[in-house]
């Protein structure tokens, strides 16, 4: 009986949703059922926060047609017909058409002049890495191997295919490009403090007696893609702190 009634409570909400005939309290709990508050607190957070955001003309006008584009908008009579489809005014889809234009320069705006000094306190975790892993179980096994790789009797892609018990002996033990902060902390600590081609003996690791190699260290870069990143995250950060109790 619950169940039915709950099936018939869903159906009315979604008629009255269609016909636009739902209360603010109805809307209201149906966004906690289904958990959307967060996100609605989200997007009204940002709104607010784009508010004061001024585009210039030209900013507006290509935002216009990269929507326009993207949609395959190309006459007067497809917007308008995608307007009624989406049941939006002509204010609201400006709005929505500048909304990620609008968040950009709010980003840049805010965290742009601070992001020199985020991107060196976060570069160590972002380095990416490109290194060679083989893991065994017994010490004894992993100083033999170890002793093996050192002298060249092989290589160590070899005796990781052979020997390695982990997902890496697929590729000869070789792991990466891979940040910094992706491995476990000690094997990160291990590779951030290595020179490429360096050997590092034997290590007990989680159950596991490891022997890793360096093969090549890519710094991170402070291109336009990383600015966009950080920008991204220092947001991320912002926004929890402004949502979270």
């Amino acid at each position: 009986m619950t169940m039915i009634a709950s099936v018939q409570s869903s159906e009315t909400a979604l008629n009255k949703l269609r016909q636009n005939t739902l209360t603010a309290d109805e809307l209201l709990n149906l966004l906690k059922q289904y958990n959307l508050m967060p996100l609605l607190l989200r997007e009204l957070l940002i709104d607010d926060a784009i508010a004061s955001i001024t585009l210039s003309h030209q900013d507006y006008l290509d935002a216009c047609a990269q929507f326009y584009q993207q949609q395959h908008l190309t006459t007067d009579v497809d917007r308008q017909t995608w307007l009624e489809a989406h049941q939006l005014s002509s204010p609201q889809l400006d709005r929505l058409i500048t909304r990620s234009l609008r968040l950009t320069k709010f980003k840049q705006a805010r965290w742009g002049h601070k992001l020199a000094s985020y991107f060196l306190q976060r570069k160590t975790q972002l380095d990416r890495v490109i290194y060679s892993l083989l893991r065994v179980k017994e010490v004894s096994v992993a100083q033999e191997l170890f002793f093996r790789i050192q002298e060249g009797e092989r290589t160590f892609a070899a005796l990781a295919r052979q020997y390695s018990q982990g997902a890496e002996a697929r590729t000869g033990g070789l792991i990466g490009p891979m940040e910094l902060s992706k491995p476990h902390p000690v094997l990160a600590k291990m590779l951030a403090v290595s020179q490429a081609g360096q050997l590092l003996p034997p290590t007990r690791l989680n159950g596991w007696v490891v022997i890793v190699r360096l093969e090549q260290l890519l710094e991170a870069q402070m291109d336009e893609a990383m600015q966009e990143r950080l920008l991204t995250e220092l947001f991320e950060q912002w926004v929890q702190e402004q949502i979270e109790p």
